[in-house]
């Protein structure tokens, strides 16, 4: 009932919009002949109206391809978006009026002849009615363009220095993958040139932290032989994000949701990775060891379900020298890495995507994930302790990547 309630609230809304929208389509359009205006606004609200029908029948249409189904939508969502950015910048417009009719109404109503008299009408501006409108095209633009993007894997380099990181470990390469989404994929081939570039690099270890699926563990069945080919001298260790879980989609009993998260951990190991389910290992190099800790996802965020165990998998690995955890979300970070495991050195993670939509220059990064997570991509450090946050290898629900693109991260301990 509340979902039916908050559907209907939103359609409305739209609607709304597309009204508001269409005030400042007729400032800008004023000066163009009667037969470009008729066809700019019929076009205008066939496809306005389209889109909201078409959002209504989404739910009950029945797709081949998922990824049709998603493009549709995200290009639905974009337009709304786009839209909604636009007449955020009309309201400036439609303020500065306001303000301009109040002040005609107080200094002006009793003055003849002279200045502003009260009742005139104030016309939009032309300046920001285009501004709006070449804003929201742009925003529209860019996310039909990132539809291009969503394979363009981006191998990052960082070097991360750690004084208590014992001289055998100099110098040790990590491939760090995450947030893998394999039932997103549509082009295998595309995924196989990704694999290439994680192996071309000759990692050490590989290390991956979480979601391989979306919701279900037959998504990887097509993907099971490419990631097979994830390979490393140290090994390949992974954990569990919050997809793995199963808990986004409709199942028919709980002992199916059970045996699909049974399934997606045998998966793990037909992959050749070793699963880290709230546990620590020892990696030894030249007889000296680091401790590496797994866990599963624990969120500081509320919506998120947390089932790991920090406390269990820390157990055995107080004396340790060095320390790099693997959790999946990293409001984790915050929550409680950082309040009461001051001696994790390093801790690796996913989840954001950095929201596949940002601006990304070097000394500059932007992403409307980061209005929800202070940490969201890339490095972090707070005093001897740091974090990596990896973009993600796939994406999920918009096929597509603006300004963050899919990432590779290779790590070197120095």
């Amino acid at each position: 009932m509340r979902n039916s309630v908050f559907w209907w609230v939103l359609i409305g809304f739209m609607v709304l919009l597309d009204f508001y929208f269409f005030q400042a389509l007729k400032t800008i359009t004023q000066t163009a002949s009667s037969k470009a205006r008729l066809i700019i606004f019929i076009s205008y609200w066939v496809i306005s109206i389209s889109a909201i029908v078409l959002l209504l029948l989404l739910p009950y249409l029945n797709f081949e391809s998922k990824i049709l189904k998603n493009t549709l939508f995200a290009m639905i969502a974009g337009l709304f978006f786009a839209k909604l950015v636009a007449s955020s910048i009309f309201v400036v417009d439609d303020i500065r009026r306001g303000v301009q009719w109040l002040a005609g109404k107080v200094f002006f109503s009793n003055t003849e002849g002279e200045g502003y008299q009260a009742g005139e009408k104030i016309s939009r501006s032309l300046f920001l009615s285009w501004t709006g409108m070449l804003v929201g095209g742009g925003l529209f633009g860019s996310l039909i363009y990132g539809f291009g993007n969503k394979y363009r894997y981006q191998l990052r380099r960082m070097q991360l220095a750690f004084e208590k990181l014992p001289a055998s470990f100099k110098g040790l390469k990590i491939v760090h993958i995450s947030d893998i989404h394999s039932g997103s994929f549509t082009d295998k081939h595309a995924v196989k040139k990704g694999v290439e570039k994680i192996l071309k690099e000759k990692a050490d270890l590989i290390l991956f932290t979480g979601d391989l699926v979306n919701n279900r563990s037959d998504e990887m069945d097509d993907y099971i032989n490419i990631f097979k080919e994830v390979k490393a001298p140290m090994g390949v260790y992974s954990i569990l994000g919050n997809h793995d879980y199963g808990d986004y989609t409709k199942w028919d009993s709980p002992h199916e949701k059970i045996a699909n998260l049974d399934r997606l951990k045998q998966i793990h190991k037909e992959l050749g990775w070793q699963l880290m389910l709230d546990e620590n290992t020892q990696l030894e190099r030249n007889g000296e060891k680091i401790s590496l800790i797994g866990v599963q996802n624990i969120s500081g965020k509320r919506g998120f379900h947390s089932y790991g165990n920090m406390a269990k998998a820390y157990q055995g690995v107080e004396g340790s020298h060095f320390k790099i955890l693997m959790s999946h979300d990293p409001s984790h970070w915050d929550a409680e890495v950082t309040k009461k495991y001051a001696d994790i050195d390093l801790m690796l993670s996913g989840h954001t995507h950095g929201f596949q939509f940002g601006i990304e220059i070097p000394g500059f990064k932007w992403s409307p994930v980061q209005y929800v997570y202070k940490q969201w991509a890339g490095h972090y450090r707070e005093g001897n302790q740091q974090l990596y946050i990896n973009r993600g290898f796939g994406f999920l629900a918009y096929p597509g990547r603006v300004g963050i693109l899919p990432e590779i991260t290779v790590i070197e301990l120095i």
